[in-house]
């Protein structure tokens, strides 16, 4: 006989979140260190306020970034750095430790 307090099946909806959590990208650790270090195409945050260099996705959360923390200077959206716009792509030539080139003699 079975006890009562847990369910021997699993729901749907705890087999939903269960697939949602093993495959869905919440940032953490290498595979979202690029996104938030704004490496590639400046991560999650688009725009940067060009007073103060803090990141924002979008214009409206720039735009209360700005009505707070700059009230005395009007808001400007051409004057904002749009960090998708910009690639920043790095790339060395130096050869990777533990891989070598073709061995001729």
């Amino acid at each position: 006989m079975t006890g009562k307090a847990k369910p021997k099946k699993h729901t749907a909806k705890e087999l939903a979140a269960k697939i949602d959590a093993a495959t869905t990208n919440r940032g953490g650790g290498k595979a979202g260190l690029a996104d938030r270090s704004g490496i590639e195409k400046g991560g999650h945050a688009k725009l940067e306020c060009p007073l103060c260099k803090v990141t924002a996705p979008d214009i409206k959360s720039m735009k209360i970034h700005h009505d707070a923390k700059h009230p005395k200077v009007a808001f400007d959206e051409t004057k904002l750095n749009n960090l998708h716009a910009t690639v920043v792509a790095e790339s060395s030539n130096k050869p990777k430790p533990g891989i070598r080139g073709s061995l001729k003699k």
